[in-house]
């Protein structure tokens, strides 16, 4: 028998379900355990739709929560790359990209079509709606190391330039969400959440 459109569509759906057992480097704000994947897209959701109103230029929310709902789905073959670790960063990209054609290829053409350019569009970050995106995803992980008094900073011992540099897409997506990124960063600094540079 032959695979019907919808058999197609629930199966993509089952096999997504993986994503909620990828765990992430990133702390839960109450220190019980790391988050994993599919929390993480949510949270990027949920502040996508909160935090709309400082995208600067406008944006296409549904493309954005589309975006923010999916940037990660290829994580249930790459694997979760630490942004901070400099060797698993190198064939980050490769992997993913091989994700990206197992998973989207799952689902019926025009459809699977549809969500490998919306997640292509999101990693190439010249879109508004990417880049706005793109900045949530920057300072969720941010409001954790916040929240857990420095986290996985600590952990792995980063640096404020590393951060700094880690949160320079905010300010292209959301000059205001940017701005507030590094007031917190400067309150972490002072609070010895993270290493300054010569610590």
């Amino acid at each position: 028998m032959q695979q019907t459109r919808l058999q197609a569509q629930i199966q993509f759906i089952v096999e997504i379900d993986k994503l909620k057992h990828v765990l992430r480097q990133t702390i839960l704000m109450d220190g019980s355990r790391r988050e994993n994947d599919a929390e993480h897209s949510w949270h990027l959701a949920m502040m996508a739709i909160v935090l709309s109103e400082y995208a600067n230029p406008k944006v296409d929310l549904l493309r954005v929560l589309k975006m923010v709902l999916i940037h990660d789905l290829v994580e249930i073959d790459a694997g979760d790359t630490f942004c901070y670790d400099a060797i698993a960063i190198q064939d980050q990209a490769e992997r993913e990209a091989k994700a990206a054609d197992r998973l989207f290829g799952m689902l019926p053409e025009n459809l699977g079509m549809e969500l490998r350019l919306l997640w292509e569009e999101f990693e190439a970050r010249e879109s508004v709606d990417a880049q706005f995106a793109a900045a949530l995803d920057r300072i969720q992980p941010l409001l954790h190391n916040y929240n857990t008094q420095g986290g996985t900073w600590r952990k792995a011992g980063v640096t404020v330039e590393k951060v700094r540099k880690r949160m320079e897409p905010v300010v292209i997506g959301s000059p205001v969400l940017g701005e507030f990124v590094e007031s917190l960063i400067e309150d972490a600094l002072n609070r010895g959440f993270i290493r300054a540079a010569n610590d």
